[in-house]
């Protein structure tokens, strides 16, 4: 019994050894996976993919009576800076509205744009979509009725990444041109807080093609 007794313990104890090793290795991808994530979503926040294009789209964030609220209004004046570029010839605003609202987030930026000398004319409005991915596949199907595709999505910066995935996925040649002043990048906490959340997001979409649902943000 002795002698035939040893392989068997060899055999034993090499089972929790492979689980351990199984383990380590799906913690290390998990970890490769969820920093390399963070590290892009840093890497385009710090990108500014400015150039000519058919459109400069400003996601929606809250609005209050159709005054945008503070992290609104920073997507709203940098989306301006780059229509008094030249970088377009129109602003499309997106964004539907909550229960109750009087006013879409859509129609907040509108009234904010032309408030400021923009021409009617040179706002496309979609207020459709609660989060960025239903605004963002609203907006591919306004450009495919009007017959423009390339796009300048001004959004926070640790949103682009995400926000730049989603409007490729629905057929838009799209660049991320992030608002630099807003409450969303005022201290490094907030931006730790966001990195973090936009990461999880990301990866979310991206294996499930759905929208992590981030209400009154903007980031959804």
């Amino acid at each position: 019994m002795g002698p035939e007794s040893a392989p068997a313990r060899a055999v034993t104890g090499a089972a929790p050894c492979w689980i351990r090793r199984l383990l380590v290795g799906t913690v290390l991808m998990a970890v490769i996976i969820v920093g390399g994530t963070a590290f892009r979503v840093w890497q385009v926040a710090r990108v500014d993919g400015d150039r000519p294009v058919d459109a400069v789209v400003v996601l929606g964030a809250a609005q209050y009576d159709g005054e945008p609220s503070p992290v609104l209004a920073a997507r709203l004046r940098h989306a301006l800076a780059l229509y008094q570029d030249g970088l377009a010839p129109r602003i499309v605003t997106v964004g539907g509205k909550q229960a109750g609202d009087l006013y879409t987030e859509a129609e907040a930026g509108r009234r904010y744009l032309t408030a400021r000398g923009v021409p009617a004319a040179a706002i496309d409005m979609v207020d459709e979509g609660t989060d960025t991915l239903g605004s963002l596949k609203s907006v591919a199907t306004r450009a495919g009725q009007e017959g423009w595709s390339s796009v300048l999505v001004v959004s926070d910066p640790w949103h682009s990444l995400r926000a730049r995935t989603m409007a490729r996925d629905a057929g838009l040649d799209a660049w991320t041109s992030p608002t630099r002043s807003g409450p969303v990048v005022q201290t490094r906490e907030t931006q730790a807080r966001y990195i973090f959340r936009e990461t999880g997001a990301l990866l979310y979409y991206r294996l499930t093609h759905a929208s992590a649902e981030t209400e009154n943000t903007g980031l959804g």
